[in-house]
């Protein structure tokens, strides 16, 4: 078969790996033709694409980013630009179309299947693990581990001047990286999209906390945070090429915050892209060779219309469909029955 490959979004820590895998059990054991479709959905519109083998892949497992390139849009985006991808399969002589890439890019692969039928297979990726459908998403590991780090080392530098650290982590819609990141660095308080917070119980936290001879505390902050209303004044919104909310500095409003209502000396940490780049961890490296694996195995079982997926230890197919439109966010016992508990 001539399977292509594409990652779209975002790039993510683990992309490379997925890659690598799909290719070395197509290559190897199928006996088929791999290609890399460059920049996402525009090469696939453009026929702009690079083969693909297991030498050009070698020393590939451990590099962060994506060899093909990456960017957000959609061939719907474009007059013409779904026929175009549909004629760039005709050319190309593709027999499936491998798509790694968030909510956006497997929306559109299951919109390019169920309206033109074309022979597409999805996988999870996001460092926010926001997709419905599975319990984890690659990329999401490293992304906590690169924001625990950050908060043990903010840990020292706030316990020295006795400062209120305000963390801020990725997260649109969800907080997972937040909660997780809060709970494995000790924060004094997690705040995330899922719960609108109230600024006075984060410095009532925090007034409880001096009163008890602890001056340094970490507040961890996802960016898609939102202050309860009427609580405290939100951010304007700013909106990109996409009609996406621009996020971040979230942080910085809440420091501001805290340090006047409370007088601590508070300082903000934007977290932002590092989050995203270098070297995915081990878990990570499995995950996504795990799943470019399975990807592989579902293009040559017809698995037309699906998304590779983990199920508890076990590696599923789940339909497209399922995910479209839907964000995966925290699991709220995680949160009210771990996080909060070493809250303050």
């Amino acid at each position: 078969m001539r399977v292509g490959i594409l990652t779209g979004g975002g790039d993510c820590p683990g992309l490379n790996a997925v890659i690598r895998a799909i290719v070395r059990k197509g290559e190897t054991v199928h006996e088929d033709e791999l290609i890399g479709f460059l920049d996402a959905w525009d090469g696939v519109r453009e026929g702009r694409f690079m083969p693909l083998d297991v030498g050009s892949l070698r020393g590939m497992l451990p590099r962060g980013g994506t060899l093909l390139g990456t960017r957000r849009g959609s061939p719907y985006d474009h007059e013409g630009g779904p026929e175009a991808v549909v004629e760039s399969f005709a050319q190309l002589g593709l027999d499936a179309l491998v798509v790694i890439g968030g909510n956006g890019s497997l929306s559109v692969a299951c919109n390019l299947h169920e309206d033109f039928g074309l022979p597409i297979i999805g996988v999870p990726k996001t460092i926010d693990n926001d997709v419905v459908g599975t319990d984890i998403t690659f990329g999401f590991n490293t992304a906590v581990q690169i924001a625990t780090d950050a908060i043990d080392r903010l840990h020292t530098t706030a316990e020295s001047h006795d400062r209120v650290m305000v963390v801020e982590v990725m997260g649109r819609h969800s907080g997972w990286i937040a909660t997780h990141a809060g709970i494995a660095g000790g924060a004094t308080a997690i705040l995330i999209p899922e719960r609108p917070f109230d600024i006075e119980d984060v410095c009532e936290l925090l007034h409880q906390r001096h009163e008890r001879g602890r001056y340094a505390s970490i507040v961890v902050v996802a960016e898609g945070a939102e202050p309860r209303i009427g609580t405290m004044r939100a951010r304007d919104k700013v909106y990109d090429q996409f009609g996406h909310v621009r996020l971040g500095g979230v942080a910085e409003t809440i420091a501001h915050a805290i340090e006047d209502r409370t007088g601590f000396e508070t300082r903000m940490v934007l977290l932002g892209h590092i989050q995203r780049g270098g070297t995915p961890t081990a878990f990570d490296r499995v995950l996504s060779t795990r799943y470019g694996v399975a990807a592989i195995d579902a293009v040559h079982a017809g698995a037309w219309g699906q998304m590779v997926a983990m199920h508890g230890d076990d590696v599923v197919t789940v339909p497209l469909k399922e995910t479209v439109g839907k964000t995966r966010g925290v699991d709220m016992s995680l949160y009210h029955d771990v996080a909060e508990v070493f809250f303050g």
